[in-house]
């Protein structure tokens, strides 16, 4: 959820700020990723010049790149211009993106999610300690230090992944995207991060690039290629202007005000909470059913990490729809223990639930 404010106050529905616009914020923000690629290295004679554009985002991510004088936002193998950034094991295969997203309900242990809520982080962090409880797939730390690794079952056996490994296999999804469609090898990136991101998480994010065999030559804030992309700085004669770009994503938040000046972006400021997004909404309606779901039935489904992600799939359509409905129908068949599951969310009591979220997003501001 990416929206702009020049000098003036703006206001939006609080469910539409929650609703994350998938594709707009990351085709959004992608633009400046392109067009900064582009401008580091001109229209390349060689394959081996060519940069891509990745939007490595904590739900969704995806790939680009400029030619021809304009942007190409490439479609995967699905034919959508997105990808999940999800990974599955399943009997020893590796599954990425939408194929790993679909069977998340039957394979929750295995299926691994929200790396970027990992990546250059402490397992001692209280953020990390708090989404251990919603996730299904295990996470523990080094044996020698305070780093933490997921743990899956692939092949028969235990294996353990950092969250470099992980986002590597995603940015190598959007590798192979991008190099189907040019019908060539890509060696050179450009990567978005959250403008808040720490110096080890902007590290991590380039060794996870290079796991991937891409050599990350630049690594760019969200909310400034977000202001780009959006065309912020291509009317002249304007004069210098003052821009806040309040970007809500999947999983990190950031608020970052720009001047804007014949072109020209200069980062006044910037602040931001690199564990607020959608994921956090999601997470209160998922909550919030299950205690509906106990009271009900007399029986607790947390536990039960098939429950859990069958919700979060329902949880995540509900919030898209009461952007534009005052209520909405969640109905999950065999929940937990062979019970089915109906209940009706309204706007109203998805704003209670997350009223003090949304006013954490403003903290920043």
């Amino acid at each position: 959820c990416k929206f702009f404010a020049h000098n003036h106050k703006s206001r939006r529905n609080t469910a539409t700020m929650a609703n994350r616009s998938y594709a707009l914020a990351l085709l959004c923000a992608l633009t400046l990723v392109l067009v900064s690629a582009a401008a580091a290295s001109p229209p390349p004679p060689s394959t081996n010049n060519t940069v891509i554009g990745i939007d490595l985002g904590t739900t969704y991510s995806c790939v680009g790149v400029y030619k021809n004088g304009a942007v190409e936002i490439i479609a995967n193998d699905q034919g959508n211009r997105i990808t999940p950034s999800y990974i599955a094991f399943s009997d020893g295969e590796r599954l990425v993106g939408d194929a790993a997203k679909h069977q998340a309900s039957i394979n929750p242990t295995n299926t691994v999610y929200d790396a970027k809520r990992l990546i250059g982080r402490r397992f001692s962090d209280q953020s990390v300690q708090q989404d251990m409880k919603l996730w299904p797939f295990k996470v523990a730390p080094t044996k020698a230090g305070d780093k933490p690794l997921i743990e899956v079952q692939t092949g028969g056996e235990t294996r353990e992944f950092a969250a470099e490994e992980v986002s590597a296999m995603i940015l190598s999804k959007m590798k192979d995207t991008a190099e189907t469609f040019l019908g060539h090898s890509v060696k050179k990136a450009v990567v978005t991060v959250p403008a808040y991101f720490n110096d080890a998480q902007k590290q991590a994010t380039k060794d996870a690039g290079k796991i991937a065999g891409l050599d990350v030559v630049r690594i760019l804030n969200e909310p400034t290629a977000a202001a780009i992309a959006y065309g912020l700085g291509r009317k002249s004669g304007e004069g210098e202007k003052n821009t806040l770009v309040f970007d809500l994503g999947g999983g990190t938040f950031d608020v970052s005000l720009l001047t804007i000046d014949s072109g020209v972006f200069e980062v006044l400021s910037t602040s931001g909470d690199t564990h607020l997004g959608g994921q956090d909404f999601d997470n209160r309606i998922i909550q919030h059913m299950l205690k509906v779901f106990a009271r009900k039935n007399g029986v607790d489904a947390s536990k039960d990490s098939r429950a859990v992600q069958k919700l979060r799939r329902e949880a995540e359509r509900a919030k898209r729809a009461l952007s534009t409905q005052k209520e909405v129908r969640l109905e999950i068949e065999g929940l937990f223990n062979g019970i089915d599951f109906a209940e009706t969310l309204t706007r109203a009591r998805f704003e209670e639930l997350c009223a003090d979220l949304f006013k954490k997003t403003l903290t920043p501001v």
